[in-house]
């Protein structure tokens, strides 16, 4: 349940499997912040990342856009 919400909550971690599409999107993904260029592929691949150590949903995105990927999972919380 949401904390002081009453409702559930799902964590979702939307992850791509496939590492050469991940890197077609790096490179492709148009910058909609002003200001410097978008981060190259090395400063996202080091980005801290840590495990989840609780419950969770993942959402590969792989082979298809994640818009895609998320709809299913969306779909089936508000059925």
């Amino acid at each position: 349940m949401g904390i002081g919400a009453g409702v559930p909550v799902v964590e979702v971690e939307v992850v791509c499997s496939d590492a050469a599409e991940r890197r077609r999107r790096i490179a492709t993904r148009p910058s909609d912040i002003p200001g410097p260029p978008q981060s190259d592929r090395e400063r996202i691949l080091d980005r801290d990342y840590r495990p989840r150590d609780r419950e969770h949903v993942i959402v590969d995105t792989a082979g298809r856009e994640p818009q895609e990927s998320l709809a299913p999972p969306l779909r089936r919380r508000h059925a």
